[in-house]
């Protein structure tokens, strides 16, 4: 009797030790996703990871969210290592440079089909994709309707030139400026030059920035826009929009429930159009995307993880609890994006039609944070007259055509 126990215990250890060695055998797969300052939407998050762990039960979604500060840093020590995140979230710019660097994963355009087409073409890199675009702003032009019918002027501009041409009447009418183009903040000039066609440094120096630099030295030579110009931020401009020193305000629809907030009487004679173009006609669009690093481990899971979170539900969802515009085509048809009735409404669904035209954008070099300093530097020295445009460009294309960007 006793040896019949042993041999059924035996049997018994037996069986449950290959249901273990079974069951480890198919270890689930932890692929590891870093955000960028999500955290506020931790349940969203949660909720997509919850049920795409169900659908792919041999798959366990790893979610870190870095701040925003540390993310370029924290990316670029990971990228280098041989156990970096499988997906990670970055902006157009920082992923461009690591696609330089040789430590992004290609992304298979016939993955991208969901896409936005022009978003997808904007994320190109040297005619290969590296990245997948998550969400998206586009600005538009906030104006106040009062100060603009006591200007007496009946056209409302679209493009910054017809804003210049009117700008003394504003100012002459209103007392206020027509507006303060905060030109010398991180990107701003770089996008008002490809707007006017040049989109790529070998233009810098050309007949049409000539003539963008020299509209705002005239503007600023002629007190039509604020001194601070050559040293404000779009926060401080959106300060001078509510207190009524200006009259038109270019930034994102999320700028509007600011206005609400702390000028309500500001906000009640506010209204929307689109963003100021150049003559080139296409509108500015900043995107947020993911990029997958070279080293990863689950390069292929981490593809499908990233396209179940940008799908059509998904995004319109994080739409919804945001200002943002989707960069997935169906979810830009919704009829969530046609919804006009009421301001902060109207201006996301104006965001969103501006996708349909964004290019030719500039294109992406090796340290574009460089290039913009070099051409707001450029600026200054124009508005104050420290040089001459003529000379101011030759010297910012000699520069660009000499050193290694």
């Amino acid at each position: 009797m006793k040896k019949i126990f042993i041999i059924f215990l035996l049997i018994f250890c037996i069986i449950n030790l290959n249901a273990c060695i079974s069951k480890n055998s198919n270890p689930k797969k932890i692929v590891t996703v870093w955000t960028l300052q999500m955290s506020d939407f931790s349940d969203y998050m949660n909720k997509i990871i919850h049920a795409y762990e169900e659908k792919n039960p041999n798959i366990k979604i790893k979610w870190v969210d870095v701040p925003f500060s540390e993310g370029e840093k924290r990316t670029l020590a990971a990228v280098m290592t041989d156990n970096p995140p499988d997906l990670i979230n970055l902006n157009p710019d920082f992923s461009s440079l690591l696609a330089q660097k040789e430590t992004l994963e290609e992304i298979p355009l016939d993955a991208t089909n969901q896409f936005n087409k022009e978003i997808i073409k904007l994320l190109m890199y040297n005619d290969k994709l590296y990245s997948i675009p998550w969400y998206a702003t586009s600005a538009v032009t906030i104006y106040n309707k009062e100060l603009f019918e006591k200007s007496e002027v009946h056209k409302i501009p679209k493009t910054y030139d017809e804003l210049s041409e009117i700008s003394a009447i504003i100012k002459s009418k209103t007392g206020s400026y027509a507006y303060l183009p905060t030109i010398t903040e991180n990107d701003t000039m770089v996008k008002i030059l490809n707007k006017y066609g040049i989109d790529c440094l070998s233009n810098i120096n050309s007949a049409q920035a000539l003539k963008v630099f020299n509209m705002f030295k005239e503007l600023y030579k002629k007190n039509l826009i604020p001194p601070e110009t050559i040293s404000m931020t779009h926060r401080e401009a959106l300060e001078q929009y509510m207190a009524g020193k200006i009259v038109f305000y270019q930034g994102g629809a999320n700028f509007l429930n600011m206005i609400k907030e702390n000028a309500p009487s500001v906000y009640a004679k506010t209204d929307i159009i689109e963003q100021l173009k150049g003559s080139v006609g296409q509108n500015d669009i900043s995107v947020m995307n993911f990029v997958i690093p070279k080293r990863a481990k689950y390069k292929k899971e981490a593809l499908d993880f990233c396209l179940y979170l940008t799908n059509e539900e998904n995004q319109l969802e994080l739409a919804k609890m945001t200002n943002i515009i989707a960069t997935n085509s169906t979810a830009l048809n919704d009829e969530f994006y046609n919804d006009y009735s009421d301001l902060i409404s109207k201006a996301r669904s104006i965001s969103a039609k501006q996708t349909s035209r964004i290019t030719p954008q500039l294109k992406q070099i090796r340290n574009q944070k460089e290039i913009n300093t070099q051409v707001n530097n450029t600026v200054q020295k124009i508005l104050l007259e420290k040089e001459s445009i003529e000379e101011a460009l030759n010297k910012l294309s000699i520069l660009f055509h000499n050193v290694d960007f």
